[in-house]
C-alpha cells in the first residue's frame, strides 16, 4: 500500500501536505527477512500503473524478489497515519476498497509456480480482511503449502476498521488450523477467538504476563499450532511503551526481556516482531533465542521512522545480548 501522513506529529486537519511511503503488514515482514540476508518473496496484485510500480520498487531495492506480483485492477489501496504524541494517541484512516489486491481472483495466483523452493509462507489477518476472494485465496495457499510441508506463520493483526469481531472470528477459524506459528498481540485472541488473558487489562495499560500462557495454550488446544507467540504491550503513553515478548513452544513458555521504549514510530512494530520471529526459527535458533531477538528486533523498529525495519542482525544480537544503553558507535 501506500502510507500517507502528515509531517511531524501534525494532526490530518492541520495537514497541508504528505509524505508518501510505501508499506504493509506482510510487505514489512519480506524487508525485514530480506534485510536479516534471507531471500525472501512478496506475492500481491498491483495497478499497472505508476503507483503500483512504485510500490513494486520500494520493496524490491531492498532485496525482495517482487517476481510473483500480479499485475491488474483499478487502483492501489491507500492508508494515512497521524502519529500520536503524549497522551494523544495515533491514528489510522484506511483507504482499500475497490483496489487491485481488494478485488483479486483466486484465478490470479498459481500456487505451484509461486511456491516453488519455498519453505515458508507467512500472511496476516489483515489480507482476508478485504474481503472479496481474499479468504478463498488464503485457503488456497495454506492448503497447498499444507499438502508440501512449507511451513506457515500467521499474524492475527485484527483491524475492527476492516471488519467485524464476528467476521474476523468466523473467517480466521477455518485458516489458522493449517498454522505453524501464530502471532498475536495483547488483544488479538480477544478480538477474533474470545481468548482473555486472566489478570489483564489492555486499555488500562495492565498485563499479567502469565495469563498470557493459558490464552496460547488454548490456542495451541484449539488450532494445533506448533508454536504461539504473543507480543506484551504496557502503553505508558504514545511515546512510552514497555515491550516484551512470548514464545510457546513444545509446552513451555519463553518470555523475552522487558525493554523500556521511547517512540518514533509505532506503526510496523509487531511486523518487525514477526519478521524477527521467522528469522531466528528459520534459522535454527532455540526458543529463548527466537524470541530475544524477535522482541530485540521489535524494540530497535520502534526507533525508525516508517514501516520497515532498517536492522541488520549483528544490531539485533548486540540489543539482545544486552547492550541497550544507545551509546554513540564510533
Amino acid at each position: 500500500m501506500m502510507r500517507l501522513n502528515p509531517e511531524g506529529y501534525q494532526r490530518f486537519v492541520q495537514a497541508d501536505k504528505f509524505e508518501a511511503t510505501y508499506a504493509g503488514g506482510e510487505a514489512n515482514v519480506a524487508v525485514s527477512l530480506a534485510n536479516y540476508g534471507l531471500a525472501a518473496s512478496f506475492v500481491t496484485k498491483l495497478p499497472a500503473n505508476p503507483l503500483g510500480e512504485s510500490a513494486r520498487n520500494e520493496v524490491r531495492r531492498f532485496g525482495v524478489s517482487t517476481d510473483d506480483i500480479v499485475w491488474g485492477g483499478p487502483r492501489l489501496g491507500i492508508y494515512f497515519v497521524e502519529k500520536g504524541a503524549s497522551q494523544r494517541a495515533s491514528k489510522v484512516v484506511y483507504d482499500r476498497a475497490g483496489s487491485s489486491i481488494a478485488l483479486a481472483k483466486r484465478s490470479d495466483f498459481n500456487w505451484a509456480k509461486i511456491f516453488k523452493g519455498a519453505k515458508w509462507f507467512h500472511f496476516t489477518g489483515i489480507t482476508p480482511a478485504l474481503g472479496g476472494e481474499l479468504p478463498a485465496i488464503c485457503l488456497d495457499a495454506l492448503k497447498y503449502c499444507k499438502a508440501h510441508g512449507i511451513t506457515v506463520s500467521c499474524d492475527l493483526n485484527y483491524r475492527g476498521k476492516l471488519w467485524t469481531k464476528a467476521e474476523a472470528g468466523k473467517c480466521m477459524a477455518k485458516l489458522v488450523p493449517y498454522v505453524d506459528v501464530l502471532i498475536a498481540n495483547e488483544a488479538d485472541a480477544a478480538d477474533v477467538f474470545g481468548i482473555i488473558g486472566k489478570g489483564s487489562d489492555v486499555e488500562s495499560g495492565k498485563l499479567d504476563k502469565q495469563g498470557y500462557i493459558s490464552v496460547a495454550e488454548q490456542l495451541v488446544r484449539r488450532f494445533g499450532c506448533k508454536k504461539v507467540a504473543i507480543t506484551l504491550r504496557t502503553s505508558l503513553s504514545a511515546f512510552d511503551n514497555k515491550w516484551a515478548g512470548l514464545l510457546y513452544a513444545g509446552g513451555k513458555a519463553y518470555f523475552s526481556p522487558e525493554y523500556l521504549i521511547h517512540i518514533v514510530d509505532r506503526v510496523g512494530g509487531g511486523d518487525s516482531f514477526g519478521g524477527g520471529l521467522i528469522y531466528a526459527l528459520a534459522t535454527g535458533r532455540k526458543p529463548q533465542a527466537a524470541i530475544d531477538f524477535a522482541v530485540a528486533a521489535s524494540c530497535l523498529k520502534h526507533s525508525i521512522e516508517h514501516d520497515f525495519n532498517h536492522v541488520t542482525v549483528a544490531e539485533v544480537e548486540s540489543l539482545a545480548a544486552g547492550n541497550a544503553t544507545g551509546r554513540v558507535q564510533r
